[in-house]
Parts: C-alpha cells; sequence; structure tokens
C-alpha cells in the first residue's frame, strides 16, 4: 500500500506547497464539533495539535451509516458514521499514511434528525494512527476536526512546527514555587516564579520593578534565568502554554517568604503577567 511519508510531506507542508484550496460550502455542525472555518481561535487548534501524532488535510470522499448493532450505545442525538477521505497533504505523522483512511466519526444531528452533506468536505483530522491497520485513524478526541480555510491553514502549520521542535514549549501543571526580593530602593524589586511541567523542563517567570520605569516580565526556559529572555509574542505555542496552563491567581502556599508585603508583591507581580497574557480565548 503506497504511503505518504512524512518529512518529505512536512518539509512540503512547512515551505507552503500544499496549500490549494478548494471551494466548499460551510459545514452545518456547532463549533464544539468542528472548529469554524472563519474566526477560530488560536488555543482551539493548539489544543488538538499537541495532543495529535497525526495530523492530515483531507478530503471527505464518502459517508457510511452504521447499522444499529454497530452503533451500539451511542445517543440519539448523534449518528455514528464510517468515513472514508483522501490524504490532502500529511502535516504531522512519522512513518507516513496512505493516500486514503478511514475513521469513525459521531456527527451531531440537527433539528430534522439529520446530520449536514459531508461529502467533498475538506477539513483537518487530528488523531493517531491505529497499530496495525494501515489507513485506519483514530480521532483524539471526537471533534478533533477543524474546517479548512487560509487562516485555519496557517495556524495548524505555525502550531505544527513549534511543537515537534525538540525544546517546545512544555504543559504547565502548575505554580512549583515563587518568590519575591525587594530592591534597595522604594519601588524596586524582582519577583521570580517557578513552574512545573509535564516534562520537567525548566521554566519560569521573572518580573522586575524599578521606580519610574513601566514593569517588565519575561519568561526562561534554561535552569539558569536567561537575562536576555522575554515576554513570548501572542499566538505562539508559549504564549498559549501560558495562557492556558497558568493558574488565573498565584496560590499562597506557593509563595515563600515571611513578610506579607513581599508575598502580595508576588501575588501582584503574577497577576500583571495573567494580565499581560491576556485571556486563553478558548471557544470550546
Amino acid at each position: 500500500m503506497r504511503f505518504v511519508h512524512g518529512k518529505t510531506a512536512l518539509c512540503l507542508i512547512l515551505l507552503g506547497l500544499s496549500t490549494s484550496s478548494l471551494s466548499q460550502a460551510p459545514l452545518d455542525l456547532p463549533p464544539s464539533f468542528v472548529v469554524a472555518a472563519d474566526n477560530a481561535s488560536y488555543a482551539d487548534i493548539a489544543d488538538l495539535v499537541v495532543i495529535s501524532p497525526l495530523i492530515v488535510d483531507v478530503t471527505i470522499r464518502n459517508v457510511r451509516k452504521l447499522s444499529a448493532e454497530q452503533a451500539a450505545g451511542v445517543p440519539a442525538s448523534v449518528e455514528r458514521v464510517l468515513v472514508e477521505a483522501d490524504v490532502m497533504a500529511l502535516i504531522r505523522g512519522e512513518g507516513g499514511v496512505t493516500p486514503r483512511i478511514r475513521f469513525l466519526l459521531d456527527v451531531p444531528k440537527n433539528g430534522k434528525g439529520k446530520i449536514p452533506k459531508l461529502q467533498k468536505q475538506r477539513i483537518y483530522l487530528f488523531g493517531r494512527q491505529v497499530t496495525g491497520r494501515p489507513g485506519e485513524v483514530q480521532l483524539t478526541r471526537p471533534n478533533a476536526l477543524a474546517s479548512f480555510s487560509t487562516a485555519n491553514d496557517a495556524i495548524v502549520r505555525a502550531i505544527v512546527k513549534e511543537a515537534v521542535q525538540v525544546n517546545a514549549a512544555p504543559h504547565i501543571a502548575g505554580v512549583s514555587s515563587a518568590f519575591h526580593s525587594a530592591g534597595t530602593v522604594l519601588g524596586e524589586g524582582e519577583t521570580q516564579i517557578f513552574l512545573k511541567t509535564n516534562n520537567d523542563q525548566p521554566l519560569s517567570l521573572t518580573i522586575l520593578s524599578r521606580p519610574g520605569q513601566q514593569k517588565q516580565w519575561a519568561v526562561s526556559t534554561a535552569e539558569v534565568i536567561d537575562a536576555s529572555a522575554t515576554a513570548p509574542q501572542r499566538f505562539t505555542l508559549l504564549w498559549y502554554r501560558l495562557a492556558c496552563g497558568l493558574p488565573r491567581a498565584l496560590p499562597s502556599d506557593r509563595v515563600e517568604g515571611v513578610l506579607n508585603a513581599d508575598i502580595a508583591r508576588a501575588k501582584a507581580d503574577y497577576k500583571f503577567v495573567i494580565d499581560s497574557l491576556g485571556p486563553c480565548g478558548r471557544k470550546r
């Protein structure tokens, strides 16, 4: 069986050589089921990219409803179907993928109890290959789909390009510790906040305050605090990890020190970081 190989396809995609679009009517499906083609949330797409070892740009070829026995336990509000799709491009996936894939999909029904026409729709599929069964894919979530559009294409590719790096921004599991050091003059100080990550990769925040100057903060991804570190740009993987992964307030039991003033400054500096990052922006 012929495969689209990962390294070649990924290079072509990142170079933008496989971005031809197909005209299609918008899917009549809720955004909670499929990321919309227009005004998509960066975080919604990033949520799918970071958990999906396989990402493919596909055009749906056939849709077959399953029998009652095959769809046992499926809620009455959805229809379970077997989808066959042609691979337009492999965006992420080691070992390649077959030119045509199959996957199960639970499609929400409309008010008339019907599902929309999916044939010829171009979508992004986020999933994993079924071991030992070439051409079969399992979605990483029941709603791990995104409509194809120029805007979504750019977002998916940009996130994948960052996510496959060896030093990609890790998942944040929480705050490990924090402390504030007052400076020698009134209004001067530095707060350092150390974060817990799922792979023990170092990640810390530094907030500097100086009299007469705007407060500044930076994020460091090294064991030693990098003096040249800066705040992350919005809509990057590191920004997403922080904006969507940090708790909204600094837990009191993570702040070191005995002076109430230092604890209050650490919490205020943490809030400054949260406000600077802005909302995560998830829509589902």
